[in-house]
């Protein structure tokens, strides 16, 4: 359970941190994507196009380093359960979209034949995002660090005069 908790941890993170990296460089192509699900009201859409880099990179890089740990994976779960919504949606509708997971976006010839795996990849990732929301403490954490456990022992009787 110790190592399972810090492999989900570093893969989890590193999935954002990249993810949100490569969209960084050309924001117009992460709103293009966000548009392209046309699942959002037009006036919300350049804001979440180009909040969601960030956020992403924000959520990888605490997971990585093990901050606020259970925090982060709470807002990596709902992102996913929101892109795994988002692709079957558009695979229910028969659009042709990238999904632009790792940035690109858009229409793209014989999309829908890789949302399978692109749903099965999140939902993966989110049962990883769901366990450090159930077992955030993990080995070589900044949390264990910065806020240690404080033991109580059955052997150390409480002060009365406390």
């Amino acid at each position: 359970m110790k190592w399972f908790g810090l492999v989900a941890r570093l893969l989890v993170g590193g999935v954002w941190v990249v993810a949100g990296a490569l969209k960084l460089p050309d924001p117009s192509a992460s709103v293009r994507a966000v548009r392209a699900y046309d699942l959002l009201p037009e006036s919300i859409v350049p804001t979440v196009g180009h909040l969601l880099p960030v956020l992403e990179v924000v959520v990888g890089a605490l997971l990585i380093v093990g901050l606020l740990t259970r925090g982060a994976a709470v807002v990596s779960g709902l992102l996913f359960v929101a892109f795994i919504i988002g692709i079957s949606s558009a695979w229910a509708r028969g659009l042709q979209i990238d999904c632009g997971c790792f940035g690109g976006g858009g229409y793209k010839e014989g999309a829908s034949a890789e949302y399978p795996w692109e749903i099965a990849r999140d939902t993966g990732l989110l049962l990883l995002s769901a366990f450090l929301v159930w077992r955030p403490r993990t080995m070589w954490s900044l949390d264990s660090l910065l806020f240690p456990q404080r033991v109580l022992s059955e052997s150390t009787p409480e002060r009365a005069d406390a």
